[in-house]
């Protein structure tokens, strides 16, 4: 943490410190019987032993006391540039939805960072707002954002690409906020993309009547995917007005591949055009069946002209003679190969589900056993065959941070379950999933495996299929994989360019 504050402030940023929320672990009612403080719910699909945090009442002297005194030893121990974070309430539903409570609340925080720096300025995201419309209604937005003096917040409107606050709240009441890009949710593999909103929002966002905006922002909940798009956002801070998209991609391959390449412009206009060009409320999680629970159930749904990615791999293809030695196109070729692949492991999985609701067993077994036993294995070796793309590297980058063996083991573990169970249930199954060498055979693969067996086992003995069923055998795999310690390649294997090929002429429909 010392060295991460120490280049920050090397580069100029700004550092922002964590101030106190008002959240406060059990023991603390241990040692001070007489706090008021209440018990908040359970969060997501986690139970109280892994959430229902307590929350101190505002009007309680602790409060006060706590926040200061944590503050001032986080000031002496790191220095300060003035600016704190506190979110109270980020997905947890408050005790009351009475304006005069929500006000006393954010005031208290305020205090407790102007009591141990009479200079702070208070960062909060937005994200409560939107994701809880029912409960945050005018009034109670207001009330919680005018507890605090005007200008002496920041507020994050973390989701403006596809759900500005700003708008429904009159420029946040007049408390500054930043027009934010989130973008990817759980660091997804998957082409993604809301460029025409990324393009106007900002402007529109200065335009608007009385806006209180000061910068633009970028918060996703993973990186290393889809550059294109953070490019551009960060390229839109220094605009005066919108791009001419289609212009700037042709700009952008060449800055990227190093040389112009029409074929490799050509693609990026097409992927320009449809999957990065989501209109609407647009949620990036990744939904495709290749990274999903199997079921009878399963959403295959783009938001884009499929087509528009096959042809875009067909031309990246044909530019790689000339600009395969550049790393990004090697990145690129791979990545929208994989989305090809995507794309067909849905194609194929509509074929099992009509073979299955049509009796058809020698449907059944062909194209089960196509999706099982060859377009699964060729996808994770073309993802084996860049650094980037590989199980081992994520493994390996969690044990390095370790200084034990034991802890070794723990931070792996956390590695394998963050992109699969996140949890110890599944809670919140397949919320981070990863395209990795390594985890598409041995996760995903045994998973599509495991449901082609019990499809064709229903349809020889003639009883029915019970997802319920499946999916407590289901879960024995994915515990398995997050348990079993098998070590994973952290050095690509096989020619990216060679892998590519071969599964186009195989698979290009």
């Amino acid at each position: 943490q010392y060295r991460i504050v120490e280049r920050m402030r090397s580069l100029g940023m700004t550092t922002v410190l964590p101030a106190f929320a008002g959240h406060v672990p059990r023991g603390l009612l241990r040692v001070f019987p007489h706090v008021n403080a209440t018990r908040l719910g359970g969060w997501s699909h986690f139970d109280c032993t892994y959430s229902c945090t307590y929350l101190l009442d505002p009007e309680d002297p602790m409060f006060q006391v706590i926040g200061t005194i944590f503050l001032k030893e986080l000031i002496k121990d790191f220095g300060t540039d003035h600016i704190y974070s506190a979110d109270t309430f980020n997905e947890m539903t408050p005790l009351s939805s009475d304006p005069a409570y929500l006000s006393r609340v954010s005031n208290a925080v305020f205090r407790s960072m102007t009591g141990a720096d009479p200079e702070a300025l208070w960062l909060m995201q937005g994200w409560l707002f939107q994701h809880q419309p029912d409960f945050w209604q005018p009034a109670q937005v207001r009330a919680l954002l005018r507890g605090v003096p005007l200008g002496r917040m920041i507020v994050l409107d973390l989701f403006a690409e596809s759900k500005p606050v700003y708008q429904w709240t009159e420029s946040f009441y007049g408390q500054p906020f930043i027009w934010c890009m989130l973008h990817n949710f759980g660091g997804n593999h998957g082409l993604f993309g809301t460029v025409e909103a990324i393009n106007h929002g900002p402007f529109a966002a200065r335009r608007f009547p009385s806006s209180t905006m000061v910068g633009t922002g970028v918060v996703p909940e993973g990186i290393e995917q889809n550059d294109m798009v953070y490019e551009l956002m960060n390229e839109l801070g220094w605009r005066q007005e919108p791009l001419d998209l289609p212009s700037w991609v042709t700009r952008y391959a060449e800055r990227r591949y190093g040389a112009a390449n029409a074929a490799a412009a050509s693609a990026w206009r097409l992927l320009l055009r449809s999957v990065y060009n989501c209109t609407g409320v647009c949620v990036n999680h990744n939904r495709s069946p290749l990274v999903r629970r199997p079921s009878l159930h399963m959403d295959t749904e783009l938001w884009y002209n499929g087509s528009d990615v096959y042809e875009a791999w067909r031309l990246l293809l044909s530019a790689g003679a000339e600009l395969g030695s550049s790393p990004t196109f090697r990145y690129d070729l791979v990545d929208v190969t994989r989305q090809a692949a995507q794309q067909l492991v849905s194609d194929y999985y509509l074929s099992i589900r009509r073979a299955f609701q049509s009796h058809a067993l020698p449907e059944l077994l062909t194209a089960g056993g196509v999706l099982v036993y060859d377009l699964l294995p060729e996808l994770d070796s073309l993802l084996s065959s860049h650094s980037l793309f590989l199980l081992g590297r994520w493994l390996e980058s969690a044990r390095a941070v370790a200084t034990s063996d034991q802890e070794a083991e723990q931070y792996e573990l956390n590695a394998r379950n963050q992109v699969t169970l996140w949890g110890p249930s599944g809670n919140i199954l397949d919320y981070a999933n990863k395209q990795l060498g390594g985890l598409v055979l041995d996760y995903y693969g045994v998973r599509w495996s495991l449901f082609v067996s019990a499809l064709v086992e229903s349809l020889n003995s003639g009883s029915p299929f019970h997802q319920d069923q499946f999916n407590q055998a289901v879960f024995q795999v994915e515990r398995g994989f997050v348990y079993n310690k098998k070590r994973y390649p952290a050095a690509p294997a096989g020619d990216t360019l060679e892998i590519s090929r071969k599964l186009f002429l195989k698979y290009y429909p």
